[in-house]
């Protein structure tokens, strides 16, 4: 079975060779890191090879974010580990290089035999920690013949995903066998990776690591804005994370808002970085006034326009300043993205009708009453409503924010579950731990 897979996986790969030139001339996409993703181990890990290593891989932006804090606590507990952090994405990358540093953090290699058993050479893991589900048979299958326990954390399985995995259960149970922990953030994750082939025994509900970001450290376009909301008078939407078909939607809202409110700003940050000029066009042909923040001085004023953030890293930074925001990928069909960043600052939430990937935080939320789920239609009316009647809107971020403090202890089970993982397969005695959390 993992000889047919690896051979399939290499075809496609030859086959879609020509897309992924194609991305990297036009967009850049995948062309850092190429060498690591191809199984070239980087000396900046070879460099610090330790006895006892934890490798944590975390996808893209959300799960670096979402696994900081486990991160930091097992550092504190086992601090004379290493833990190595793999990215799949050029975001998650830098990102996970700000907070781990450059030597303990490259891009995760190919699902191919050559490339992962490269990794596992030279790093020695004693523990393998995947977030969310990420389920690679080669990766999972040479850990386990290493010697390494497996992990998965946080883990969750989206409405639009599960059918493709029931679809392939025979094999992927397989797979699952090498995973000896799974930490569910629900219960129904909990049951449905139970229905994928997770021996039920291994399965336990942790909680959502999401739930636990700790506030960005405060970049300084953050201080600017603070000085900005206070010496301008418009009111501040933010609208982040927005995608393909999103922003002709929220510039007429914006239109609107405008005529009520001629000194608002409103600040749209798109999702993917390729798009940033391709908004910029679409700004340039609206008539309405904006400016880029890589263009942007913090002496210029912005009231009365649109703020395009075409950076990365600052977005969760603008929520704590806005009246309302709105988090994108839900007014098109894509699943939406995480409303915990604005949540946690007590912001407004606005969403639209489609965030099955988040169903579980979104549906925490609206028994909460705590966000406002939005259609194209109502979009506007909704936004005007919010922005004029200031105790309803103060009211709805309060109870966001009491959201995010109800939901807290993820980490903690999460760390001590690991650390049992550790203790039950030998790489760490009780004792240590005993001792480690003395220390």
């Amino acid at each position: 079975m993992y000889s047919l897979y690896s051979i399939l996986l290499l075809l496609a790969l030859v086959v879609s060779a020509p897309w992924w030139l194609l991305e990297m001339l036009r967009h850049g996409k995948y062309r850092a890191g190429l060498g690591e993703r191809l199984g070239k181990v980087p000396d900046r890990l070879r460099n610090q090879v330790a006895a006892n290593t934890i490798w944590i891989h975390a996808v893209s932006v959300g799960e670096v974010l979402a696994i900081s804090r486990v991160i930091g606590e097992l550092k504190t507990q086992l601090p004379a580990w290493r833990i190595v952090v793999s990215t799949t994405t050029d975001t998650g990358q830098k990102l996970a290089r700000e907070r781990f540093g450059e030597g303990n953090v490259f891009y995760f290699p190919v699902d191919l035999p050559f490339a992962v058993r490269a990794y596992l050479r030279a790093l020695r893991p004693k523990l393998l920690v995947l977030a969310e589900s990420e389920f690679w048979p080669n990766l999972l299958r040479w850990t386990r013949l290493s010697g390494a326990a497996v992990a998965v954390v946080n883990a969750r399985v989206s409405n639009r995903s599960l059918p493709r995995y029931l679809r392939f259960q025979k094999l992927l149970r397989r797979v699952m066998q090498n995973v000896q922990l799974f930490l569910a953030q629900s219960e129904e994750d909990a049951r449905r990776l139970i229905r994928m082939g997770a021996p039920a025994e291994r399965v336990q509900v942790s909680g959502n690591l999401k739930f636990e970001v700790k506030p960005p450290l405060r970049p300084p376009i953050a201080a600017a804005f603070d000085i900005m909301k206070r010496e301008e008078n418009g009111p501040l939407l933010v609208a982040g994370s927005t995608l393909d078909g999103e922003e002709p939607m929220l510039l007429e809202m914006f239109r609107q808002v405008l005529s009520r409110y001629p000194k608002a700003v409103l600040v749209l940050a798109p999702r993917h970085p390729e798009r940033f000029d391709v908004v910029a066009s679409l700004l340039e042909l609206s008539g309405l006034r904006y400016q880029r923040r890589s263009h942007w001085k913090e002496a210029m004023p912005i009231g009365g326009g649109v703020f395009l953030l075409d950076s990365i890293g600052e977005l969760a930074s603008l929520y704590e300043f806005a009246e309302v925001a709105f988090v994108g990928g839900s007014l098109v069909p894509r699943g939406g993205h995480n409303v915990l960043e604005a949540a946690q600052f007590g912001t407004p939430i606005l969403v639209g009708p489609y965030t099955e990937n988040f169903r579980e935080i979104i549906d925490v939320f609206r028994d909460a009453d705590a966000l406002r789920v939005i259609t194209p239609q109502s979009l506007t009316a909704t936004v005007l409503q919010l922005l004029e009647n200031h105790e309803e809107r103060a009211a709805l971020g309060r109870r966001a924010f009491e959201v995010m403090r109800s939901q807290r202890g993820a980490t903690e089970r999460t760390v001590s579950a690991l650390l049992e993982l550790l203790s039950e397969q030998g790489a760490l005695s009780r004792a240590e731990i005993t001792s480690e959390r003395r220390a």
